[in-house]
Formats: structure tokens, sequence, C-alpha cells
């Protein structure tokens, strides 16, 4: 019995590690990982997860054109389907485009054909869109173990997280300037900033956009693409 018990607490503890593993934002098992740029000026990417959709696309392209900021944007493949003029709009206006899967799932515990299919579908929806770029990944929720790393390092695909998601606390996401001043706290030159705009329950991130914008550039940072932000600098990846 007490082996047993053993066994299922080491059993346990593995899990855990596991799963903690999987949704670390500054390390995977291979290839690359990029959280956050060293640069010497203070330039900082804008990046949006998930879409494009209808409506919410435009409000946010509208109000970077208006700010003349560039951002990037990490669409779904089937959301580039459904909403092909979105996408085409988002790299009309000068925007840059990364793969976030085709349909969302948590890429763990997915066969390595599952996951190709969900980057390959997806990476065509992009160049059917008209970028012609480099296409960076992001995984859903973060979550990656070992094949979808193994996955994306025969691809020779870079993986591009974040280090500053003011959303995922919940007494910061309720309103938009608590959104904006998480962001003006915790920004350093060459980070990378997650927001997620596309769906109604993003009514205060969008709101908090040009805060933002404004916030930062008063501090004197430079908005860049997530590529021009890797071009000026040297990548920091599983860099805290």
């Amino acid at each position: 019995m007490k082996k047993l018990l053993v066994s299922v607490l080491i059993l346990l503890a593995i899990a855990f590690g596991l799963w903690k593993l999987s949704n670390f934002r500054t390390f995977q098992v291979a290839g690359e990982l990029i959280s956050r740029v060293e640069v010497v000026d203070s330039l900082v990417a804008l990046t949006f997860d998930d879409g494009p959709t209808p409506g919410y696309t435009d409000q946010i392209l509208q109000t970077l054109e208006l700010y003349d900021t560039p951002a990037t944007f990490f669409l779904t493949g089937r959301e580039m389907e459904q909403n092909r003029a979105e996408a085409v709009r988002i790299v009309n206006a000068g925007h840059q485009i990364g793969n976030h899967s085709y349909s969302h799932p948590q890429m763990v515990l997915k066969s390595p054909d599952i996951i190709r299919n969900e980057l390959d579908r997806t990476d065509r929806a992009i160049r059917e869109a008209g970028f012609e770029d480099e296409i960076y990944f992001r995984p859903p929720y973060s979550k990656k173990l070992f094949v979808l790393p193994w996955v994306l390092d025969k691809r020779d695909q870079t993986t591009v997280t974040w280090d500053i998601e003011p959303e995922s606390y919940p007494e910061v996401r309720t309103s938009a300037e608590s959104i904006t001043a998480h962001v003006v706290e915790n920004v350093r030159p060459g980070s990378v900033i997650l927001l997620h705009v596309m769906y109604s329950s993003g009514d205060e991130s969008r709101r908090a956009v040009p805060m933002i914008i404004e916030a930062l550039r008063e501090k004197g940072y430079r908005f860049v693409t997530v590529d021009e932000l890797i071009q000026a600098g040297n990548v920091l990846p599983w860099m805290l």
C-alpha cells in the first residue's frame, strides 16, 4: 500500500511538472522561442491574438491607423477563411500576421500529423491573405510540450510568446485604465505586449489600445512589428 501511494505521488508530481512545463512562455524543449528581445533603443511590439472577426478587426485597424502604429496579429486559420476580407485588410494596412493555429486547440497530447495540419492550413490562409514575410507561430494558451516544439523545429518556424499580458490578471482586465497602467508599469525595451481585441469580451482591451500607445510614446517608446523588433536586437530566448 505504501509503495502504491509513493508511486501515485511520483506520477502526480511528474504530471504537475509537465503541466507547468507546457505553460512556460519563456522556454520550450526544441526550436527557437522568443518572449522578449534585447534592444538598444526603446522599441516594443504590440500584438493581438485570435480573429480576424467582422467589426472588431476594423475597429482596431482604425485605431492603429489613427496613431500610425504597426502591430502584429496572430490569427487563426479558420477565422481567416471565414473572414478573408478582414485578413486582407490587416495585410494591406502594413501589419504583420503570425500563425495562431487553425482551430485554436490546446496543442499538447496531439499527434505530429494533427499539429502539422493546424500549422499548414493557417500558413496557407496567411499567404492567401497576401502576407509574404516570415510567419512566426504563437501557441494557443501558450500550451506546448514535446511534439509541438519538435514539429516547429523541423519546420524552422519560430515561436513568439510575450512578456506582458495584462488580461491574465482578473483585477487588471476589468478596465482600460488598469490594463494601461499594468503595461506602463511592466514595459521594458524589447517587450512583447499581448492583448485580445477580436471579440465582445475585449471591449476594455480595445479601449486601452490608444491609451497604451499614448502612454508609452510619452515615455519615449516606439512601436514596431515583432519581426522589426527581432531584427533590431538580440533575441533573449527563455529569459524572464
